[in-house]
């Protein structure tokens, strides 16, 4: 079996097919191109990621993050998602769709990590997009939530991008690298104007 067919999108129920990319819950099988993509990006990661357990890239910890993610999707609460790049099924990185309130909320948010040798050429704008018809559609959210530190500009001009307007400021607001940073808020709903680009879901 090829390493191209390890990634293949057709055994997932939770599948999203974007532009040019696809988006799956992570399985055992995805352990060596993660860990590897992980790690040749830790540098470009760190600076914007909570600390790295010393463990993190072990396949025992990956394991119980895979668990711990099936268990999350069974209570519907989140929806952690790798994304690939449709022709070949390389791992470009990851999207999440956290914190899923319903009731009178219908409400999720956000968050997102790109490998460095895959950032700036357009994949997430296009994960985000496709994860975004998935949210407004089958999910029936009514709100999705992002927050970005002021500096990274790059993430910054990819929610503009997909949509999202700014709403806050809010200090302190999450711990990143080991720091309390302050984060600008951004948000999107399901009545405002469709991104820029339509992605097919699946």
């Amino acid at each position: 079996m090829s390493l191209f067919r390890l990634g293949s999108p057709v055994e997932s129920p939770h599948l999203i097919r974007g532009d040019g990319v696809y988006l799956r819950p992570g399985e055992m099988r995805d352990f060596e191109q993660w860990s590897s993509l992980r790690e040749r990006s830790r540098d470009f990661l760190i600076p914007w990621e909570p600390i790295w357990a010393p463990d993190d890239l072990t396949r025992l910890a990956f394991r119980r993050r895979i668990r711990r993610n099936n268990e999350e999707i069974e209570r519907d609460e989140t929806y952690p998602f790798f994304v690939f790049r449709s022709d070949d099924s390389v791992l470009l990185g990851g999207l999440t769709l956290g914190q899923i309130r319903r009731g009178v909320s219908q409400t999720g948010t956000m968050g997102y990590w790109m490998g460095a040798e895959h950032a700036g050429k357009g994949y997430m704008s296009r994960a985000v997009r496709a994860a975004l018809a998935r949210a407004f559609g089958s999910m029936r959210l009514h709100r999705i939530e992002a927050a970005c530190l002021p500096r990274n500009a790059a993430s910054l001009h990819l929610l503009q991008r997909c949509g999202f307007r700014e709403e806050g400021y809010a200090r302190s607001y999450l711990r990143i690298n080991g720091a309390w940073e302050d984060h600008v808020l951004f948000a999107i709903l399901d009545s405002d104007p469709a991104p820029q680009s339509q992605a097919s879901v699946g």
